[in-house]
């Protein structure tokens, strides 16, 4: 196979990048849900005739490989396929993404009866079930408890939509008009990708195409050696807590061997699989080390498959990084953000420079769930926190970090859509670790209650232990969830996973999300930037005096 000239090669993988991103925008405009409407809690992906990724859209980092197994499931099922079939699941250890609110679809594509490739997406879904409603809480002891599991089933065909699929999903969610609505809006952006693919292949020629994608597959894999190859050979360790939460705290413990272009991470030592849905399947631990290796050595990589074939991965089976099934997972995120945590902290060994302090490296999610003119609803959320402080600079403020990348709800959709009213949306001072470059700074966040009774649960890490400092910054500030603060009826809930906690009209739920560590000897922050920071409230003189010694006189 001849490979195209240079120019053909970017023409083609900037199509399919671009075509990526169109499915997305089009499942973020369809959907019905604020989660993927709004806070574009999706990813999007074309895959080859072979089912290696090509290219996916710069969404959520943990989904970064994770639709793969969907392809793998597909091929292994042996199932007929035929122009026009969609299928889905959500099986978290078949294929299904990372856990089960996570539904995946995918369409292979055919041209002239011949298959192509794959058009591919993930949405998260608000309700799918489960044993506490509106919660993703992690305090489940089986994926049984997490809510509906849908085996690989084909969801529709060349005639139409599948009515029993559908129909199930619909049946076994608190929001069936949500779930529908959602599901169609990934339904109509895997259509757009087979179109647009179909075209690419048409305008270019199929062999091109073929040619100019195994080209950009190597091109990724050789960049990521050619970055390896200026990391000093050697292997790298790091070990992090998870917080102990309702049960005991398990360490999470990392490897990292460096040899010429080749790199392997061994998480032997990483403590056993959790009693409660923190458990990471394998697909959301690949994910989250490749987030890692890539913003680290390379952040310009095109993430697809040939960047995955030149990384090496073994976790011990029914540890919590590669659990046995059923264990739970639903609450996986803040574990594959310690996962994240330690590849970075081995990596700030081999390359200082280019490894920033601890992020809040928690997800902070949070669900509000209940009744309001007779009708269900659920919000879920993800609070942003600090980013670490890193070479050169200060950590940015109130911003999602590694494996997560949904955004903001703003405050007048949510007040719009849920019997809901925040009262405070602000940064928190003296929450980012001080340092020669001070931590970024984490978020509190107000909710009042505006219906007769709500129920409000969440999973977040880094409530007991800290975001670390680097290179004599110090550690950054915890979390914490406080109900009705600064009234006679106040009282802060324990870390880790919270479910079903009630709550009446006027109650008020702060939620405080970390900060991050600093960076360098805080004596040597210079005078005018501790000015700054006060100026600007991203710290009280009570901080100034103790890490800086610095006084207003000053």
């Amino acid at each position: 196979m001849n490979t195209p000239d240079t120019i053909t090669v970017q023409v083609i993988g900037a199509s399919l990048v671009t075509i990526a991103e169109e499915m997305g925008a089009v499942l973020r405009r369809a959907s019905y849900s604020t989660n993927i409407k709004e806070r574009s809690d999706c990813s999007t992906a074309l895959f080859d005739e072979h089912g290696k990724l090509v290219a996916q859209a710069e969404n959520m980092p943990i989904h970064m490989g994770s639709m793969t197994g969907l392809i793998d499931s597909l091929e292994a099922a042996a199932l007929p396929v035929r122009p026009g079939d969609v299928f889905i699941t959500n099986d978290p250890y078949h294929g299904g993404g990372t856990h089960l609110p996570d539904i995946t679809m995918v369409k292979p594509v055919f041209d002239a009866g011949e298959l192509i490739g794959y058009s591919a997406n993930i949405a998260h879904h608000s309700d799918i079930g489960g044993r506490v409603p509106g919660s993703n809480a992690g305090d489940s002891n089986s994926l049984f408890q997490e809510g509906l599991r849908i085996p690989l089933v084909k969801f529709a065909t060349a005639a139409g939509v599948e009515r029993a699929p559908l129909a199930f999903v619909e049946l076994n969610s608190r929001l069936p008009q949500e779930r529908r609505g959602d599901m169609l809006a990934q339904l109509a952006s895997v259509e757009i990708g087979e179109r647009q693919l179909r075209e690419v292949h048409q305008r270019h020629g199929r062999e091109t195409v073929r040619a100019a994608t195994a080209h950009l597959l190597e091109h990724s894999r050789k960049r990521l050696s050619a970055a390896l190859r200026a990391v000093p050979d050697g292997t790298y360790r790091f070990r992090d807590r998870m917080d102990p939460g309702d049960g005991p705290a398990t360490e999470i413990v990392v490897a990292v061997t460096v040899t010429g272009d080749r790199v392997a991470l061994d998480f032997t030592g990483t403590g056993p699989q959790s009693p409660v849905g923190i458990n990471v399947v394998r697909p959301a631990l690949e994910a989250t080390v490749y987030y890692a290796l890539k913003a680290v050595l390379d952040p310009g990589i095109p993430p697809n498959g040939g960047f995955f074939d030149a990384v090496e991965i073994s976790a011990p089976h029914g540890s919590i990084v590669n659990p046995v099934e059923p264990a739970p997972v639903t609450a996986r995120t803040d574990t594959c953000q310690r996962v994240a945590d330690v590849v970075l902290g081995a990596l700030a060994e081999a390359v200082p420079e280019r490894v920033p302090a601890a992020s809040h490296s928690t997800v902070t999610y949070v669900t509000f769930s209940g009744e309001h003119d007779g009708e269900f609803f659920v919000y879920p959320e993800v609070v942003a926190g600090g980013g670490g402080a890193r070479t050169g600079k200060d950590g940015m403020d109130a911003v999602q970090v590694h494996i997560t990348n949904s955004s903001n709800l703003p405050i007048e959709a949510l007040e719009q859509e849920y019997p809901l009213l925040v009262d405070t949306y602000e940064l928190i001072p003296d929450s980012g670790g001080a340092g020669t470059h001070r931590g970024g700074l984490g978020v509190r966040r107000d909710v009042r209650i505006r219906c007769d009774h709500a129920e409000f649960s969440a999973h977040a890490d880094r409530q007991a232990s800290r975001p670390w400092g680097l290179r004599g910054g110090q550690d950054g500030s915890p979390g914490q969830f406080v109900i009705n603060p600064g009234r006679a009826d106040e009282r802060r809930l324990p870390g880790g996973r919270i479910s079903g906690v009630q709550l009446r009209e006027g109650d008020v739920l702060r939620v405080e999300s970390p900060g991050s560590g600093g960076f360098g000897d805080p004596a040597q922050r210079s005078p005018e930037q501790v000015r700054e920071d006060l100026r600007n409230g991203r710290i009280t003189e009570r901080a100034a005096r103790e890490h800086h010694g610095f006084t207003s006189a000053d």
